[in-house]
């Protein structure tokens, strides 16, 4: 599974380069208000699909990009061909290629790969993260105080603003800083190589996550909705980090949410 996903995500990685900083007039659309589509993200998508199945036909596919197939193994693989689509189109160099493959509600690996950086992040489950070869472990901070922490904004949820706003406050005056660079699956990437402490995010899609919780949590992470539970994928929210900073994020949050 690791050596399609690496496949699949460095011919995607290809396309992707292909069309950085020179994206024809009328290739980008917008599906909804602030979320956008280009042509890079269709190609990338088709190029992974085409990749996966060529390997695995049995399998089933969920992509971002409309690409939705049932299969018949029971595996799924859980595809976002351009994650931090408006960064792309901006020419803002902070996006990715993401792919993770669940099985019965479990995920089994994950590959996110940055190609303008040549870094491939890869995890199967029991064994291990890998940045490059280099084996990944999460920070050893304790808690949310002087934590590094990673966050993405609302902006497909304008009525959680005020409640994001109120926990980015309490977060705020505890953390060491918050950054918010616009690729959720390269944030826990980050998260599962100890760069930052900790993410956090309302309503996610499963795209976004699936790779990067093989990561976390086969460096060591844990990942958490914001109730404590193990439903990110049901409720797209997500909490990510080493134990001891969830766990105390988690009593900001719920406290700030009380507020």
């Amino acid at each position: 599974m690791i050596e399609v996903a690496t496949a699949a995500a460095k011919r995607a990685g290809e396309i992707l380069l292909s069309h950085w900083r020179k994206l024809p007039p009328g290739s980008v659309e917008e599906k909804a208000k602030n979320d956008f589509v280009s042509i890079a993200d269709r190609e990338s998508e088709r190029a992974i699909v085409e990749t996966i199945l060529g390997s695995f036909p049995g399998d089933g596919i969920l992509g971002e990009e409309g690409a939705r197939r049932p299969g018949t193994s029971g595996r799924e693989w859980v595809i976002d061909p351009l994650d931090g689509t408006s960064n792309f189109i901006a020419g803002f160099p902070f996006w990715c290629v993401s792919i993770g493959v669940r099985q019965a509600g479990e995920t089994l690996a994950g590959v996110v790969w940055d190609p303008l950086r040549g870094e491939l992040y890869r995890a199967e489950r029991g064994s291990g993260a890998f940045r490059n070869g280099d084996r990944l472990a999460v920070s050893r901070r304790p808690s949310a105080e002087g934590a590094f922490l990673a966050t993405g904004f609302p902006f497909r949820e304008h009525a959680k603003i005020d409640e994001y706003l109120a926990i980015f406050r309490a977060l705020f005056l505890e953390a060491k800083a918050i950054r918010r660079a616009g690729s959720a699956a390269l944030d826990l990437a980050c998260v599962a190589s100890g760069v930052f402490d900790g993410f956090f995010e309302f309503r996610l899609s499963p795209w976004d996550i699936a790779a990067g919780a093989a990561l976390i949590t086969e460096a060591g992470g844990v990942l958490r909705d914001f109730e404590g539970g193990n439903r990110c994928f049901e409720t797209g929210d997500v909490l990510a980090g080493p134990p001891g900073v969830v766990d105390d994020v988690l009593r900001v949050i719920q406290a700030a949410r009380e507020r």
